[in-house]
C-alpha cells in the first residue's frame, strides 16, 4: 500500500480479531515468525515491515514519530477489520505509543513489549548520550562494512534460528533509514501520553532485559498506565518474542482472548 507517496508493505496472515506486530530496529516483519506461525489459528495477524526497513520505501530525513504512526494508522485501516490488538518490541512500541496518541480509535487493546516512552523519556541522560554515540559509530562505517548490531539482545545462549534471522535483516538494514529512526527514537519521550491511556495493555518483559530493564522502565509504565498489567518471563533477555517464543505466544494470545 502506499501512504503520502511511501510503499509500505505487509504481511497478514489467518482469520480473527486482527493482532497487528510492530518490530524493532534492526528488523522488520520477518522478527514475528515464530507469532504469525502459532497465533494465526485464532487471530489475524499482520505483521509489518515499518518505512526504512524490509520491502517498504525509504524514509525521508525529516521523517517523524508521528509519520511512523500514521503509516502503521494506514496498514491498520487497510486490513479493514476494526480496532486492533497492537503490539510493539521495543523501538516498535515507542511507535505503537504514538499511534495511540494520534489514532487511538484504532487501537482495541496495547502490548507493549521491552519497549521505551522513547530513550529519553525511560532511560537517563548518561544513557541515552552513550546509546546516541554507539549508533554514530555503527554509521560511519564504510557501506561495505555496515553491519548493525545491538549488544543485550539475548539473556543466555540464543537459538540458532534466532542468530540466522537476526543477521539477515540485520544485512538488510539501510543506514540511512536507520540513522532517521535513532534520530528520532534519541529525542523522544512519550511520558505524558501513558496517563491518557484508556485501553487495556499488557506489559511484557524480559527478566534479564539489559536494553530495557524491568526497573525502571516496566515499573515506570505499570504505574502511569490506569489498565496495565505486567507480564515478567524469567531468564529471558531483550528479544522475548524469538528467545522464548512459547511463553510469549502464550501470554498474548491469553490477554487478546479476554479483551477481543
Amino acid at each position: 500500500m502506499r501512504v503520502d507517496g511511501i510503499e509500505v508493505a505487509y504481511d497478514r496472515v489467518g482469520q480473527g480479531p486482527p493482532l497487528v506486530l510492530a518490530h524493532g530496529a534492526t528488523a522488520d516483519a520477518r522478527l514475528f515468525r515464530p507469532q504469525a506461525e502459532d497465533l494465526s489459528d485464532e487471530f489475524t495477524v499482520v505483521a509489518w515491515d515499518e518505512p526504512g526497513a524490509g520491502r517498504s520505501s525509504d524514509v525521508p530525513t525529516a521523517f517523524t514519530l508521528a509519520d511512523y504512526a500514521r503509516c502503521l494508522a494506514a496498514v491498520i485501516e487497510d486490513v479493514d477489520l476494526g480496532p486492533a490488538h497492537v503490539l510493539g518490541v521495543s523501538w516498535g512500541g515507542t511507535v505503537v505509543l504514538e499511534l495511540y496518541r494520534h489514532h487511538a480509535g484504532l487501537v482495541r487493546t496495547l502490548l507493549l513489549v521491552d519497549t521505551y516512552a522513547g530513550w529519553k523519556g525511560s532511560l537517563p541522560a548518561a544513557e541515552v548520550r552513550s546509546r546516541a554515540e554507539g549508533a554514530e559509530r555503527m554509521l560511519a562505517v564504510p557501506a561495505e562494512a555496515f553491519a548493525p548490531t545491538m549488544p543485550g539482545l539475548f539473556a543466555g545462549q540464543p537459538p540458532a534460528e534466532a542468530v540466522r534471522l537476526l543477521s539477515v535483516m540485520s544485512a538488510d538494514t539501510r543506514p540511512r533509514s536507520m540513522r532517521t529512526e535513532l534520530t528520532v527514537m534519541v529525542e523522544a519521550d512519550l511520558r505524558d501520553l501513558l496517563p491518557k491511556i484508556e485501553v487495556p495493555t499488557l506489559l511484557l518483559w524480559g527478566e534479564l532485559d539489559a536494553r530495557s530493564p524491568v526497573e525502571p522502565v516496566a515499573h515506570q509504565f505499570l504505574g502511569a498506565i490506569p489498565q496495565a498489567t505486567l507480564v515478567v518471563l524469567p531468564g529471558v533477555g531483550h528479544l522475548t518474542n524469538l528467545e522464548a517464543p512459547e511463553p510469549f505466544n502464550r501470554t498474548v494470545r491469553e490477554f487478546c482472548r479476554a479483551h477481543s
